[in-house]
């Protein structure tokens, strides 16, 4: 089952925050067709936000076709966002990327070289207008 992270400092709203836990979780296979999200209940013991804020992240879920609510059981994913390039600790370009990793580690990067590299590159890839 997923756990949140809540980052008060961070600028994006609590709701968000959320929702993006979750898609990043979907989308590495954490997450799959017919898991439970946490209830409402759990979230706010866990983080301590407000219950309204979880439900609002589980209906812009829920608009967006990831999720459905059933009355009295949950909330329930209901698509996969994850790839087999992705998904699973054995996925072929996550093992690249662990392998990468390890490397700049062992060439001395901080965490914010690998985040300015990372950016960089991705930048050249993939430029703004297919990011949004």
């Amino acid at each position: 089952m997923i756990e949140f992270r809540i980052d008060r400092r961070s600028g994006v709203s609590t709701y968000m925050q959320i929702v993006h836990q979750v898609k990043h979780a979907m989308r590495l296979g954490l997450l799959t067709p017919g898991d439970r999200l946490p209830s409402a209940r759990e979230v706010v013991e866990a983080t301590a936000v407000n219950p309204n804020t979880v439900l609002k992240a589980y209906r812009e879920l829920e608009r967006d076709g990831l999720v459905q609510g059933r009355r009295g059981l949950g909330t329930f994913v209901t698509k996969s966002l994850s790839s087999e390039a992705t998904a699973g600790d054995d996925a072929p370009l996550r093992q690249e990327l662990t392998g990468w990793m390890g490397h700049a580690r062992e060439d001395g990067l901080g965490v914010e070289d690998v985040d300015a590299l990372y950016f960089a590159v991705r930048d050249e890839h993939y430029p703004a207008e297919e990011r949004s």
